[in-house]
């Protein structure tokens, strides 16, 4: 059995600057939970979480879709397969608009 490479997770420091201290602390596990195991384990395919490439100017980005208490978020992601290692940098973790518009923002800073 092959051993499938895990991917480096890197957070902008937006996320932990403005986007965290914005959410529950149920959200904040969430958010913690998911970036340790399944963006580790398979950005691509979420360990069958609901997720989705995205187009437009997020174009090359995935965005895992988060419902809590009748809400919808999305952690915003790019995923790097080279040059080596590996590696999934989360862009925004928010309700669903100020996800979109807070990862456009960010992914050239």
């Amino acid at each position: 059995m092959a051993f499938k490479s895990r991917y480096l997770i890197k957070t902008h420091r937006l996320v932990e600057a403005e986007d965290l201290p914005e959410l529950t602390s149920e959200l904040r596990e969430i958010f913690s939970d998911l970036r340790e195991s399944v963006l580790t384990l398979d950005p691509y395919k979420c360990v069958g979480l609901p997720n989705h490439a995205l187009r437009g100017q997020l174009k090359n980005h995935w965005a895992l879709e988060i419902a809590w208490n009748g809400i919808a978020y999305r952690l915003v992601y790019r995923i790097y397969d080279a040059p080596a290692p590996r590696r999934v940098l989360v862009l925004s973790f928010a309700e669903h608009d100020p996800a979109y518009e807070r990862a456009i923002a960010r992914k050239s800073s």
